[in-house]
């Protein structure tokens, strides 16, 4: 009998694309509980969600990606989370491999994004800085500190819901958090698209904040 697992994104206008994504996931996963976290939307991210199947929380107003993360994982009732971007970004064929890695040994699985996935030069260098400072930080291999793409054990990663910032940047300080208490961490190669719609990150700020939140 396949695990139960939730499928947790964070969206925030994302109108456009959510339930082509929403469907894509159930397609792929079927049983899987979707959880959309509707971050203050001004559009029609809520209904059109909601219309694709999937269980919508919603913010009052914008909380910022990393609450909505950590309300999708309280809302969660599978034994695994996998979290997704929201805008297309994310093939949810790749749900699959995630959780047959995980089922392999570890706590975390990351799709590791292929340099063509990167969205900007500026953000493949910021992304590359990220990756070695952290790595050696840790004495392991970070392949995507900052991919949104991950499967993680639910109790495992709820451990550390009060450590996560209510921003972007809780990739990293999810992932640092797992290295550091000893729970197996790997990572899959995976190919993201582009985005539908306009991109909330802005690199200077936003990215800045990667490794003042954990370092």
């Amino acid at each position: 009998m396949p695990i139960p697992i939730s499928v947790v994104l964070p969206a925030k206008n994302e109108g456009l694309c959510i339930a082509e994504v929403v469907r894509r996931i159930l397609q792929t996963r079927p049983d899987a509980q979707v959880i959309v976290v509707n971050d203050g939307s001004s559009d029609d991210t809520a209904t059109q969600a909601q219309a694709a199947g999937a269980q919508v929380v919603s913010h009052p107003y914008s909380m910022g990606n990393g609450a909505a993360i950590k309300t999708g994982a309280r809302a969660a009732s599978g034994e695994v989370i996998v979290f997704m971007d929201a805008d297309g970004q994310h093939d949810p064929a790749d749900i699959p491999r995630l959780l047959d890695t995980l089922n392999a040994g570890y706590d975390m699985v990351v799709g590791a994004r292929d340099r063509a996935s990167q969205a900007s030069f500026g953000r493949r260098i910021a992304n590359g800085f990220y990756n070695r400072l952290a790595s050696y930080m840790t004495g392991q291999r970070i392949q995507d500190l900052t991919s949104g793409l991950r499967a993680v054990r639910a109790d495992k990663f709820r451990e550390f819901l009060y450590l996560l910032p209510n921003g972007f940047s809780y990739p990293t300080t999810i992932t640092m958090a797992f290295f550091r208490a000893g729970y197996p961490v790997t990572y899959i190669p995976i190919k993201a698209a582009r985005r539908i719609g306009k991109s909330h990150i802005h690199l200077f700020k936003d990215g800045g904040a990667f490794p003042a939140d954990y370092f």
